[in-house]
């Protein structure tokens, strides 16, 4: 019996050791993949609770103190939406902390990058507190995070779009013919693609025998803008490119793919998924893990986008190299001239704050769900519209980015506000 707790105690001691130094070693390239990481343990942590912890959440007075016991699903869902509110305060409170920093000389710039044991305790803290909040509060969270979760949709089309144009504007500036068919190339196939997806989308949610009028008009409508992109991009006066156009109009065509495929599975014109009740463990993991890649990728793209993050002074925001080499003398000037910063610490734990709105809305379908869903991830009607309000969305920054009014963007405003009010 004493062997056994001292080698417990001894592997508990190796364990908080390895923990030490593998948070230690976390430097200034890697802070933000540590962030990402963190992130990804919340939304572990989420599902995880999701499964097990409604039991618990039943027998604590301050959360279950109405006359009649909701059913598991509530709990389950209120579990998910405290840790994401935890996690939306955590970011947060970093993204305040951090706004302003200009150089990296800024105190505030080693918080950014090092402290990860008190950070991660910090979180760990946050996360806990909240399940001592009132239900209140997290019935107002709930509310709150299904504009924030279109807004961090939104984000994803500028990233997109900021892609695109410096991927467009990399090849014209080669101005060879190899890069300029390269470019012709690219769009065909994405066109390609757009209408041959487009015809799946018809086979799949306008079945025959059934009144499917509302399908048939997301994906009519998605085809007019396909074309409406194209027209814009070739018109004189636009000077435009076709492969930015091809490229959103394959976006949009995805994103009427991935409202349609949200409908409930029991809903007539869901002919893709309308014979299936249930969900697997592997469909479920497979689901979240494509949540946690989207969700990394556009938190680690925003860190590095040139336009929509990179202060004014960062070397990331266009600043001109020297046609000469510094001499010594400059060089040893340069040491004391503090380094900008290469992207907004701000506006990155922003995104991270976004997304735990949009991760929570995934795993408890939208918070509407629960019940025609039972633990389906992202599955519902608010799904849906929110799917499709993005796509107008981005059809009305790029009509804007043309230089054409965007009514667009006011329709997708206005149905959300309808929807989510």
């Amino acid at each position: 019996m004493w062997a056994a707790s001292c080698l417990a105690s001894c592997c508990a001691a190796c364990a908080c050791e390895a923990c030490r130094t593998a948070v230690g070693s976390i430097g200034r390239r890697s802070a933000r993949i540590a962030y990402c990481g963190l992130f990804a343990l919340s939304l572990f942590a989420s599902w995880a609770l999701r499964e097990v912890a409604a039991p618990l959440l039943q027998s604590i007075p301050w959360i279950n103190h109405f006359h009649k016991t909701p059913d598991r699903e509530w709990f389950e869902t209120d579990a998910v939406l405290r840790v994401s509110l935890g996690n939306f305060l955590f970011f947060t409170i970093l993204a305040i902390i951090m706004a302003g920093i200009k150089d990296q000389k800024d105190p505030r710039d080693k918080i950014h990058h090092g402290g990860w044991m008190a950070k991660i305790f910090c979180w760990v803290v946050i996360v806990f507190l909240m399940f001592f909040v009132p239900n209140g509060v997290v019935s107002f969270y709930e509310s709150i995070s299904k504009f924030g979760s279109g807004l961090f949709l939104l984000v994803q089309v500028v990233l997109l779009l900021d892609f695109v144009h410096g991927w467009n504007e990399n090849w014209v500036a080669k101005d060879e013919q190899f890069w300029y068919m390269a470019l012709l190339v690219v769009s065909v196939v994405c066109y390609i693609a757009t209408f041959s997806f487009s015809g799946l989308l018809f086979h799949w949610f306008t079945p025959s025998g059934h009144d499917c009028g509302l399908n048939l008009f997301f994906i009519v409508f998605t085809l007019i803008l396909v074309f409406a992109f194209a027209i814009v991009a070739l018109h004189p006066k636009i000077n435009g490119s076709l492969l930015p156009a091809s490229v959103i109009a394959l976006y949009c065509t995805y994103l009427c793919y991935s409202g349609l495929s949200s409908e409930p599975r029991d809903y007539e014109c869901n002919g893709l998924h309308n014979h299936s009740k249930a969900v697997s463990t592997g469909s479920l993991t497979l689901g979240l893990l494509t949540t946690v890649l989207s969700v990394v990728y556009s938190a680690v793209r925003a860190g590095s986008s040139a336009t929509v993050l990179s202060p004014p002074d960062s070397p990331r925001a266009g600043a001109d190299k020297p046609l000469l080499p510094f001499s010594k003398a400059d060089e040893e000037e340069k040491k004391d001239v503090p380094r900008p910063v290469t992207y907004s610490y701000s506006f990155f734990h922003l995104i991270f704050s976004l997304a735990s709105m949009y991760s929570a809305m995934l795993l408890t379908g939208w918070s509407t769900s629960v019940g025609e869903s039972g633990k389906l991830v992202d599955v519902g009607w608010p799904s849906v519209w929110v799917r499709i309000a993005t796509q107008w969305a981005t059809a009305g920054i790029v009509e804007h980015l043309n230089g054409d009014e965007y009514y667009m963007l006011y329709i997708a405003i206005l149905v959300l506000v309808y929807l989510f009010w």
